[in-house]
């Protein structure tokens, strides 16, 4: 739920936040929700999260939790673009988001499972040693980083954006996913700053080997609420309807059961996490 995770960097969350409503769009056939199937909300499209040939990591932790329950696992496939919530869980569609961000007000989140943040991909090839901002490797090359995104804001204040090339936030469905990192191993931008499941899943699968490096945390010398708006890490959750108190207490539970194997499918997939901070709020 990658484009859901970037908006929580964002006052308001505006994909999440106003436009989704509990009871789904006017005139959708509902589904009645049953006991005897785990029914999750997945893009059909969107490795390394989530695919329709169960490919994702995503997919990955909903087999878990769905064996550990005893319960056949089943999809709703919507793509993660604007409208996904009303569609999809909020039209009871389905009741089960397995990514997303822990402090979404609009569903009922998990504690977390996971925390990740941006990172810093190069070409091992390029001999760059970057470890923070201030590396003056930064300054040789093209930054390839999404517009809007939370890393913006460091790379404004470290006045690297002379060297930047913009990608879009909400991802053209014509490019793959991780095209940012497709560009870096062609030469067309030299470093990639992008959001950790994406940069570490596809450095791992790229053909040329890579460097990953998290982000720094990072503190504005302008004002506090730049530095809210360039954190680097968030927490990660499951996410249900609001009104789905024992759902979330049974899923709740799965999750506790089987944290350690969570771990081990985000490490098979490269995805880059850190011990969860309890109590982090976006914007906090």
């Amino acid at each position: 739920m990658f484009l859901y995770v970037m908006n929580l960097a964002f006052v308001g969350n505006a994909f999440a936040v106003g436009q989704d409503r509990e009871d789904g769009l006017p005139g959708m056939p509902y589904r009645t929700p049953t006991d005897k199937e785990f029914r999750v909300c997945a893009d059909p499209e969107n490795l390394p999260y989530s695919n329709q040939k169960g490919e994702g990591f995503e997919n990955k932790i909903a087999e878990v939790l769905a064996k550990d329950l005893g319960k056949e696992l089943t999809y709703e496939f919507w793509l993660d673009r604007q409208g996904y919530l009303r569609n999809t869980i909020n039209a009871q569609r389905c009741d089960v988001i397995i990514g997303m961000g822990s402090d979404v007000d609009t569903l009922r989140t998990s504690k977390p499972y996971y925390r990740s943040g941006y990172v810093f991909v190069y070409r091992k090839s390029s001999n760059y040693n970057i470890k923070d901002w201030n590396s003056e490797d930064l300054r040789k090359g093209i930054i390839g980083i999404v517009g809007e995104s939370p890393p913006t804001i460091p790379l404004r204040d470290y006045d690297l954006m002379a060297n930047a090339r913009p990608y879009r936030l909400q991802r053209d469905l014509n490019l793959p996913p991780g095209h940012m990192i497709d560009d870096l191993v062609a030469g067309k931008i030299d470093v990639a700053i992008i959001w950790g499941p994406l940069g570490g899943y596809y450095a791992k699968k790229a053909k040329e080997p890579l460097v990953v490096v998290p982000l720094p945390a990072f503190k504005s010398e302008r004002n506090s609420f730049d530095t809210q708006k360039g954190q680097a890490e968030f927490n990660i959750s499951l996410a249900v309807r609001k009104k789905d108190k024992d759902r979330m207490e049974m899923v709740q539970g799965a999750l506790d059961r089987n944290q350690s194997k969570i771990l081990k499918i985000l490490d098979d997939y490269g995805i880059p996490h850190v011990p969860v901070v309890l109590g982090d709020k976006t914007g906090k």
